[in-house]
């Protein structure tokens, strides 16, 4: 909690305390009140913008590798791999001709992640899903949207960062890295861990959607939304995700 609270007052914008209580209760929910914080939309092709992001997260885990999360989960295959596995064959909205076929794919990328998944690293408070679209620049970055956050590897607050072709983000993660390191220091063996994180997202934000498909707020909002043709191109994200993931995880140390 108290790293929640650093980080509103230095990265984001902080809740209002209500007789010195942030965390308020109406009719059984939980709410928090925040101030009005305008921002423009971080600019992922700037690399000023870029090298200050990476000086931020360093500052963000110098603090969060001092305790870990106690109610919050650690990153691990089991939550974003084994149980979304098991919403795919239990879910109803998966057709049944193309049910058989598309756990074959998943089952594909699962072996794929567990052949290079490797628990070597510092386990320390993340963002958890930092990417382009939840980063504000105010003055700065701002850091938004911490639903995710939870116990894993440095790396995970920095590849969600990366975009273009491999010679870009080359480029792009040795900037971070440099700038990261100002303020903590970053392992690199934890890179090798990027394209297997890069598939376990695909996997769990696919059960994310099934698992909340049955909120009467879900369709309504999304009503361009089409299982059929999701699920076809999915088969093939899995397919090229565990590709990647054998090519890339035993290499990208030494492209490094």
């Amino acid at each position: 909690m108290r790293w929640i609270f650093w980080v509103m007052k230095f990265l984001l914008p902080h809740p209002l305390a209500f007789d010195n209580q942030t965390l308020l209760t109406h009719q059984g929910f939980y709410y928090a009140v925040f101030p009005s914080v305008g921002g423009r939309q971080f600019e992922a092709d700037n690399l000023d913008q870029m090298e200050w992001v990476g000086r931020y997260l360093g500052r963000l885990h110098q603090t969060g590798r001092k305790a870990l999360f106690v109610h919050r989960p650690d990153m691990r295959v089991k939550e974003y791999l084994l149980e979304p596995r098991q919403v795919f064959e239990d879910s109803a909205l998966i057709p049944a001709s193309l049910k058989d076929s598309f756990l074959r794919a998943a089952d594909q990328l699962i072996e794929a992640v567990m052949a290079h998944w490797h628990n070597r690293f510092t386990n320390l408070r993340l963002h958890g899903d930092c990417h382009a679209g939840n980063i504000l620049w105010r003055d700065g970055p701002l850091f938004v949207d911490l639903d995710d956050a939870r116990n894993g590897p440095a790396i995970q607050d920095l590849w969600m960062l990366l975009h273009g072709d491999k010679a870009e983000q080359r480029m792009q993660l040795e900037m971070i890295i440099e700038a990261y390191e100002e303020f903590c220091e970053f392992d690199t063996a934890e890179l090798s861990l990027i394209e297997p994180l890069r598939a376990m997202r695909l996997v769990y934000y696919l059960a994310w959607i099934i698992r909340r498909w049955d909120d009467p707020a879900f369709p309504k909002n999304f009503p361009w939304f089409n299982w059929g043709r999701l699920l076809a191109r999915s088969d093939g994200d899995f397919s090229w995700a565990g590709k990647g993931v054998a090519r890339t995880a035993s290499t990208i140390n030494a492209d490094y």
